[in-house]
């Protein structure tokens, strides 16, 4: 019996896509399929670059065509990717990025903008196309982590206005108002001037073509977070926390925060950061210093994903400083970690653009 077209797509029904729970013809995920004699081939369009399961469900295509059409088919499977987006096509600012993601904590000194920028550059590495905002207004620090702290921003003048050009380092589009303000000086600027800041960093800068923009927020839940879910469409939040209860605290708030009605941003999950310490002589030992599991369980009662944990390591402080963060140490454990958490969030991006309603800008001038 030939192979044919209608065959091939009958198989592939019974692959399903383990996040979104429906298989692959229904999601609209196979595409270009070519066949000659007993040879097949095809493509899957997976909804991000920085997809986990691309092996999985490789394998389980060719499974599939061998076992519903043709055990002698000689199956061959693109596995290529198209990030998804719930951004609504009218939307006049920042129209070529496709998921904007806060990275937030309850509290300070949790390692936000670290969790961020190896993040940003974890996603890049994938193969997606990244850009990293520092809202952190009052004390920015990615300029530092990205090791361009003597970078100047260069201006595109276009249609009579000034355009901003982001600063591309390891794959990654980066603004910060570090690379603005004298590093010397403190930033004494009220509410309305900082939150006017932060929009300028959005509407007066050329992103160009982005599949995933995270926004380094500053820490707790004041004028810039109000600001930034009424500017932009935010596809969701990361919320990033150590597990001593102190911290765990702070973070509950941070999440509370965005499941406000008025605010309504889904929390695509948790990060517990500085989880364990293990010293390089003593490898497969670990060291709760700051308790054990309490971001964990702190997801589970709240009903977010748990995203993953980051040890306590010198390495990652030092590349912090030195501006190559620590994701970019091939095979390290602390890279993996990070690698890990870059899938998961990719991977609860794709699922809430396939499950909620499309993202908008909230009214949040109330509070």
């Amino acid at each position: 019996m030939s192979i044919t077209k209608e065959k091939v797509l009958e198989a592939l029904r019974y692959v399903e896509e383990p996040d979104l729970k429906k298989d692959l013809v229904t999601l609209n995920m196979i595409e270009d399929i070519r066949i000659d004699g007993k040879h097949v081939s095809f493509s899957v369009i997976l909804t991000t670059p920085a997809c986990p399961l691309k092996s999985l469900i490789e394998r389980a295509c060719v499974n599939a065509i061998v076992h519903y059409v043709d055990a002698e088919a000689k199956v061959t499977v693109n596995m290529t990717s198209r990030t998804t987006t719930g951004r609504e096509s009218d939307d006049l600012l920042l129209p070529g990025v496709k998921n904007i993601v806060a990275i937030a904590s309850g509290k300070g000194g949790v390692g936000k903008s670290t969790v961020a920028a190896n993040l940003a550059v974890a996603l890049a590495k994938k193969g997606a196309k990244v850009g990293l905002i520092d809202a952190d207004i009052y004390g920015p620090s990615q300029h530092i982590m990205f090791g361009l702290e003597n970078e100047h921003i260069y201006v595109n003048e276009r249609d009579g206005k000034s355009f901003m050009l982001p600063i591309e380092k390891y794959g990654v589009k980066i603004l910060s108002i570090g690379f603005l303000v004298d590093p010397e000086k403190a930033i004494p600027w009220r509410g309305p001037m900082a939150s006017k800041a932060l929009r300028q960093l959005f509407s007066d800068a050329e992103w160009g073509e982005l599949d995933y923009m995270l926004i380094d927020l500053p820490p707790g839940t004041g004028d810039i977070h109000l600001t930034l879910v009424s500017a932009v469409p935010l596809t969701g939040a990361v919320v990033v926390s150590t597990p001593q209860h102190v911290a765990l605290a702070d973070a509950k708030k941070g999440i509370n925060m965005f499941q406000l009605p008025a605010v309504n941003v889904p929390v695509l999950g948790l990060v517990e950061n500085m989880a364990y310490f293990t010293p390089a002589e003593l490898p497969e030992n670990k060291y709760y210093i700051f308790g054990k599991d309490g971001c964990r369980k702190l997801a589970e009662k709240m009903n977010v994903p748990f995203l993953g944990q980051i040890p306590l390591v010198q390495s990652i402080r030092e590349g912090g400083d030195s501006g190559l963060p620590a994701v970019m140490e091939e095979g390290s454990p602390t890279a993996m970690a990070f690698t890990e958490i870059a899938d998961a969030t990719a991977r609860q991006v794709s699922i809430r653009n396939a499950t909620g309603a499309p993202t908008k800008k909230v009214e949040a001038a109330a509070y």
